[in-house]
C-alpha cells in the first residue's frame, strides 16, 4: 500500500500533501516507514515532522506542544500594526507569534514565557528570551511598566468542554495548554490583572477567546482596568484592551 493510500485509510484529509511532508522529512526509507506510522497512529503531522507553518513562517514543534493555529495569526496582525519596541509571547507554547514578530519587527526586544518547561524547551529553539514559569514571575523586572504589547494566546477551552476536542489536541498537546477552567475564562482573568502592571500606559494586551466567551472575556479586561474592544476575523475573535495613559 502506498504512502498516501495509507494516510488516506487512516482518515488524512490531505494525503497526498502529507505524504509530501513526511518524504521531505524523512532521512532515508527506513525512517520514512517510522513517521507514516507515527501519523497513521493518530499522531499530528506537526509532531511528526517537527514543525508547523505559522504566518508563512515555520516553526519548530516538538511533541506534547501546542500547535500553533492559523486563526491565532490575527493577534499577530494586531501586534505588529502597534509596532512595539517590547512585546511579550505569553502563554507562549512553541513560541510561535514571538517569532514571527521579531521577524516581522527586527529592531523589537521579544521576550516569552510559558509555565511548561517542554514548551518553552521547544520555544527556545524558536526564539531567544524565552523565561520558564507562572505567565508574568518569570519576566525580568526591569520590564513591570515598559511592556508595549502582550500577546496572550491563552488556554481559553473549558475543562468540561475538552472531552469534545478533535483527538489530535486532546490527546497529544499538554492538558495546561488548553484548560482555561470552569469558563474557560480563569487563565485570562490573571493574565489581564497582572498585565495592568506590567503594560507601559498606553501599552496593549490582546487575547484570543471564542465568540461565546467574548461578553466575560471584556468584563475580564474592563475589571483590570483595561480599555477594551472586540475584534474579530472571519474564524477568531480576539480582546484588544489597553491601559490608559
Amino acid at each position: 500500500m502506498s504512502i498516501v493510500d495509507q494516510l488516506r485509510a487512516a482518515g488524512c484529509v490531505f494525503a497526498e500533501e502529507e505524504a509530501g511532508l513526511l518524504q521531505e522529512a524523512a532521512i532515508d526509507e527506513r525512517h520514512l516507514e517510522e513517521l507514516v506510522t507515527q501519523r497513521v497512529s493518530g499522531l499530528p503531522l506537526e509532531h511528526v515532522v517537527g514543525w508547523a507553518e505559522f504566518c508563512g513562517q515555520r516553526i519548530v514543534i516538538a511533541k506534547g506542544v501546542f500547535v500553533p493555529r492559523h486563526r491565532t495569526e490575527l493577534l499577530v496582525d494586531l501586534a505588529t500594526e502597534l509596532k512595539p519596541e517590547v512585546a511579550v509571547d505569553m502563554c507562549c507554547g512553541s513560541g510561535a507569534v514571538g517569532a514571527v514578530l521579531q521577524r516581522r519587527l527586527p529592531n523589537a526586544t521579544v521576550y516569552a514565557a510559558d509555565i511548561d518547561p517542554v514548551a518553552v524547551a521547544c520555544a527556545r529553539k524558536n526564539l531567544a528570551n524565552v523565561f520558564e514559569g507562572d505567565l508574568f514571575a518569570p519576566l525580568p523586572t526591569h520590564l513591570r511598566g515598559q511592556i508595549d504589547v502582550v500577546v496572550a494566546n491563552v488556554p481559553y477551552v473549558p475543562t468540561d468542554d475538552i472531552q469534545f476536542m478533535p483527538t489530535e489536541a486532546r490527546d497529544y498537546e499538554a492538558r495546561v495548554a488548553l484548560d482555561g477552567g470552569t469558563d474557560g475564562l480563569e487563565v485570562m482573568r490573571r493574565v489581564a490583572v497582572q498585565a495592568a502592571d506590567w503594560l507601559r500606559p498606553g501599552g496593549h494586551l490582546l487575547s484570543e477567546t471564542s465568540a461565546r466567551q467574548a461578553p466575560w472575556a471584556l468584563e475580564a479586561f474592563a475589571r483590570a482596568g483595561l480599555v477594551a474592544k472586540l475584534v474579530s476575523s472571519e474564524d477568531t475573535t480576539a480582546v484588544s484592551g489597553h491601559l490608559p495613559a
